[in-house]
């Protein structure tokens, strides 16, 4: 997720740079032929571009709407995963807190807030199309990796341990019937969450909305220079390359708010908010042993966005 400020020029800039080049390049072009070589009959009314540039911009700010709305929906989502973890944990450690049998009952509750933070960190993982397993192995004993390996959905297989789990603390009495209850209603918010991030991931948007709008954005700045020339000359150069800049800026930022897990700056900050689930549920669990040391990531004054 990019923050609000130290936002690089170059990072704007390098978004563009290929049409940057081409629209300076085409604009000199222009001027060179009407002021050099006298070709008066290449102009156009400005009207002309100016009523393409108002439909276009009616288009890209629908086109950024609903592009936010996507990446927004992600966010309100991971807002959910981090306060049902939340809860999954407070209700394990509540839950088992007077089982008789201590060390069982510790050793179940380490096993399963380990998995909870598993969770988070494979579904950010899988949602990036990265491998999930590997990563999240450290959180994990050497029984449930090796029955995680036959699912091509971690995520899902987790949930399914976290179920097992639940199951066999109800059978040996650790929790009754309503905790069973509430517990299983935490797991099922947790895969409904899960669901819908899967379903932004795998519901492309719509490419012949994508292609009209290029389409018709090009035809502008293709007559933008023309439209131009009689009024300001040379001075439609700069002119030209600050409109078109400022319509593929709006274009570029719309394609990438529409994918939210595609592992760039502009992304759902998965990652980060993996980290602070798992400190929450260190803290709410309160055992040492069950920080995982990491080298420690910050946010320096050269970097902009957060994974």
């Amino acid at each position: 997720m990019l923050l609000k400020s130290n936002i690089p020029l170059k990072y704007i800039i390098g978004k563009i740079k290929g049409g940057l080049l081409l629209i300076t390049v085409y604009a000199t072009l222009i001027a060179i032929l009407y002021n050099n070589f006298h070709i008066t009959r290449i102009t156009i009314p400005i009207a002309v571009p100016m009523v393409l540039g108002t439909v276009i911009s009616l288009l890209l700010g629908f086109r950024s709407n609903q592009a936010y709305d996507r990446w927004w929906e992600a966010r309100i989502i991971w807002g959910a995963i981090v306060n049902d973890s939340r809860t999954l944990t407070r209700q394990i450690v509540g839950f088992l807190d007077n089982v008789d049998d201590r060390l069982e009952a510790k050793l179940f509750k380490d096993r399963f807030v380990k998995r909870q933070m598993a969770w988070c960190f494979a579904l950010t993982n899988s949602l990036r199309d990265e491998e999930a397993l590997s990563s999240v192995a450290k959180y994990l004993d050497d029984e449930e990796v090796n029955y995680l390996r036959k699912y091509s959905n971690i995520p899902s297989g987790l949930l399914f341990l976290h179920e097992q789990d639940i199951m066999q603390a109800m059978r040996a009495g650790w929790i009754n019937e309503y905790q069973q209850v509430e517990l299983d209603k935490t797991l099922t918010r947790l895969c409904d969450s899960m669901g819908k991030c899967e379903r932004i991931k795998n519901t492309v948007f719509p490419a012949t909305y994508s292609l009209y709008i290029h389409f018709a954005l090009n035809l502008f700045m293709i007559l933008l220079p023309f439209g131009l020339i009689g009024y300001f000359g040379f001075i439609e150069i700069p002119l030209a390359i600050a409109i078109s800049a400022s319509f593929m800026l709006i274009e570029k930022m719309a394609i990438h708010l529409q994918d939210p897990f595609e592992n760039k700056p502009t992304d759902t900050p998965m990652t980060t908010i993996s980290k602070n689930i798992e400190r929450d549920l260190t803290q709410i669990y309160k055992e040492k042993h069950l920080i995982i040391h990491r080298k420690e990531e910050p946010v320096s004054k050269e970097e902009y966005y957060i994974m």
